[in-house]
Parts: C-alpha cells; structure tokens; sequence
C-alpha cells in the first residue's frame, strides 16, 4: 500500500513542536513496516537524513506553506494532485491539514484547540485561517487523533463529532532525555545560568505559554531567593512579540532561543526544576522531558497539564502570578517534596515513549488500510 504523510514541519536544524511528533513517529513507522511503501510530503527542500528507509519516498509538494493563504493553496490544490499522482492508498497529516474534496482516507492529528478558546492568541490572519478551516478539516477526515483525553473532549464538544471519530494517543519523549552528570549540571549552568541553579521553561514564545506571568512570578521568588536563575527555552512565535523583564531581575533571566535537542535534553537535567505556565495546551511534552530527567515540576492545572504530570507536579493557576510564585517556593523550603515529585515522575513517564506512540499511531492507520 502507499501511504502519504504530511512531513512539512520536518525542517532541518529547526524542529520543534509537530515537527519533533513528525519524526519521531514518522521514522518508527516507515522503519517497522516495510510491506509499505511511505510517500513523505515535503513543502521545501529536504534532508537526506529524512529517508529513513527503503521504502521511503520523499516527495516536495509546493508552495512553501508558512502563511494561510499558502497553507489554503498547498491543502486545497497541491495536496489534492499529489495523492492522485502518487496513488495514495492512505493520508496522515500530523499537523491536522486535509483535503477537503479527496476520496482518499485520510487521518489526522489535532494536537489542541487554542485557537477556538482564545483567538486574540494569535494574528487575526492566522485565527480565522484556524478557526474556519479546522472545523472542516475535523468533519471530512475518516479519523481523527488527539494527544489528551482533553483535547479528545474539546474536539468532540468544539466541532459536534461522534466520540467513536477521535481516539486519544499521548505523545512520548526522546531517549537523550536521562539524569545526567554533576560536571554536565556544572558546565550547563555556567553557559545558560551564569553559574546559577536555575528553574527552566521550554516552550514557544506564544501568549498562550503565559511568559509575562511567569516573569512576574520570577520576580517575586527571586526577592528571597536571590541566587537563583530561570532559563527560558524556546524561539518567538510572532515576530512582533515584546516580553517585558522586571528590571530587578533581568540579569537573572536567560532567553536561548531555540536549542538542540542534545543541549536542550542537558539544560532540562540541570535544572532546579521545571516550571511549565502555560493556561492552554494539548499535551505538554515538556512535562514528560522533565519526568525522564529526573525533574521537578511546577505545573499551571489547566487543560491537560494535570491529566499528563499527575502527581510528578504540584499546581497553581496560571493567571495567579503570587500562587504561582509560592508554589516555586515550595520547592526550596520542602526537600522531602522535591524527592517525592522525582520518584513520582519516575513511575509516572512510564506510560510515555514514542514507541508506544507510534504503535498505537499504526493501529489506527492500519485500520483504515483495511478498510
């Protein structure tokens, strides 16, 4: 059989959010199944580390699609033609993007609803992109997966669907992701920290992950424990974006930019531990990352966060900068607590791998193959 897949955020050099849930799913799949023949649909030039096998066929359907107009012409028209062209027995779109006039099956992932809940998030130009294509995308797919129990919720209530249309998948996290040595813990806060043991962030720069806040937050933590450091992960996801620093802590605030996965996995590991504000998310990998690294978690308790953490976390409400703060207290006033979140993260990732993920991602492609 041939099956397509949306690899457009599989960028080299530059993976992040659905381009990382790409790869990691997309290699394990094409990898364990070589009775198939996988057709990967590039928008640009591609990496040859990208040909993950044999059977792999990699494919640039244009134009490149990093605006709404261009994503409209790459799903409506390009797509269309590429699946007819190819023969495609069966689509998986990652990101969520489908055709809507295809006879094609075709599955696809919806990691969250954010842009239905808080559309001010985002330029008016991408919201009613989102807000008016998603809803059809959700009714013309055979199928649709969800990394949460709560997105799983959201789509259904959102967009009116049949529970039996949406199944729940979790993601995983990478296997770099591991304790590490006390000389790394030391090289990595002399690079990021300025020697300092830091809290860490790791996310987009995106209003929705609640960075303003989580500064303020900082700032009334830092009056007591004034040798701490907080790194912040993670590249601007408007170019127009602004964060204000309070001035009594701007040389206590690391901005890197995005990382690698190697020195991303080493800053996790080195931190004091994860503080994770966001007031909507799908998933939240970052939980899991911090998990297997054998950190702490200091979690917002909305939407999915406390359904993924459990109880590796303790919880404040994200729009309550003083909560906020009291609970990252809590972390240096409470040793036998930091260890009890440690040892619980340790049981709790268990159930997070992305060879779980990629399996269950094939039953339910394999599914519609059969079909």
């Amino acid at each position: 059989m041939n099956i397509a897949i949306n690899c457009r955020h599989l960028l080299s050099n530059k993976l992040e959010g659905f381009g990382n849930y790409t790869l990691e799913i997309c290699k394990r799949i094409c990898k364990n199944h070589p009775e198939h023949q996988f057709y990967l649909f590039f928008d640009r030039p591609f990496s040859e580390d990208y040909i993950f096998s044999k059977n792999v066929h990699a494919v640039v359907v244009g134009p490149v699609t990093r605006h709404p107009i261009l994503n409209v012409i790459w799903g409506s028209i390009s797509l269309k033609r590429a699946l007819a062209k190819y023969n495609i027995d069966l689509f998986w779109s990652p990101d969520g993007i489908c055709n809507l006039r295809t006879n094609t099956p075709q599955i696809i992932t919806i990691h969250d609803l954010n842009f239905e809940h808080n559309p001010k998030d985002l330029p008016w130009f991408v919201r009613n992109y989102y807000r008016i294509y998603y809803p059809r995308f959700a009714k013309k797919a055979d199928h649709i997966i969800s990394v949460s129990q709560f997105s799983k919720n959201d789509i259904i209530k959102s967009y009116d669907l049949p529970s039996e249309k949406v199944s729940t998948i979790y993601n995983g996290a990478c296997d770099h992701f591991s304790l590490i040595s006390l000389d790394e813990k030391n090289e990595i806060r002399t690079k990021f920290a300025c020697g300092r043991p830091f809290f860490v962030f790791v996310g987009s720069i995106h209003p929705r992950k609640n960075v303003e806040r989580l500064l303020q937050a900082f700032s009334l933590y830092h009056k007591k424990y004034t040798e701490y450091h907080l790194v912040i992960v993670g590249s601007n996801m408007w170019r127009n974006q602004s964060i204000h620093i309070p001035a009594e802590i701007q040389e206590f605030v690391t901005f890197t930019g995005h990382v690698n996965s190697s020195d991303l996995a080493k800053i996790m590991g080195s931190s004091f531990a994860l503080v994770y504000p966001p007031y909507f998310e799908g998933f939240g990998i970052p939980l899991v990352e911090a998990m297997k690294s054998g950190v702490p978690i200091v979690s917002s308790n909305k939407t999915c966060l406390p359904e993924i953490a459990g109880n590796a976390a303790i919880y404040f409400d994200p729009f309550n900068v003083e909560e906020m703060a009291s609970q990252m207290s809590r972390l240096n006033e409470d040793s036998d607590l930091r260890k009890e979140l440690v040892e619980n993260g340790k049981e709790r990732v268990k159930d997070f791998s992305w060879d779980k993920t990629s399996e269950e991602t094939w039953l339910v492609l394999e599914k519609f193959l059969r079909k």
